[in-house]
């Protein structure tokens, strides 16, 4: 198993993909995956990372879909992560081929915040991604959380 951060003592930091927002503050459960993720974030038990792509897709998502999730997601957004800006064009282009056009700001963006993991719900955007990143889905993400606590002892 893949350690959970960098460096033995720093907080997971972990990039959150906008359906992972959009999945916690829409979800009818207090403990779906992605919203445990956002609790973690809020503990700061990790270090939770999005972009500002990231934000808005979601918040357009709710805004269409889910309209009365939108105030828990701007509490989740101030409370929960932190929000980097875009990542420039001459940024991206050395990534080219590693996530889907549309996607690749957001795997720029991870790997630019220094995060380990990308934690999103599409993992077949991000095929064949960077060796520096993990890409995993919110469920996954969290089990290997419960792993590492287990190691803890």
């Amino acid at each position: 198993m893949a350690t959970m951060s960098r460096k033995g003592a720093e907080k997971v930091r972990v990039f959150i993909d906008a359906d992972v927002l959009f999945a916690g503050a829409a979800s009818p459960r207090d403990y779906s995956a992605s919203s445990l993720i956002l609790l973690l974030s809020e503990l700061t038990l990790i270090e939770a990372i999005t972009s500002e792509q990231a934000v808005r897709e979601a918040e357009r998502n709710l805004q269409k879909k889910v309209p009365q999730a939108l105030p828990v997601f701007q509490f989740l957004i101030a409370r929960t992560v932190t929000v980097t800006p875009q990542p420039t064009r001459d940024e991206m282009h050395p990534f080219t081929g590693l996530a889907d056009h549309k996607d690749l700001s957001i795997l720029v963006a991870a790997i630019r915040a220094q995060c380990d993991w990308l934690v999103t719900f599409n993992l077949r955007h991000y095929r064949p991604g960077h060796p520096d990143i993990h890409v995993l889905r919110p469920g996954d993400f969290i089990r290997r959380i419960r792993e590492q606590l287990a190691t803890m002892q």
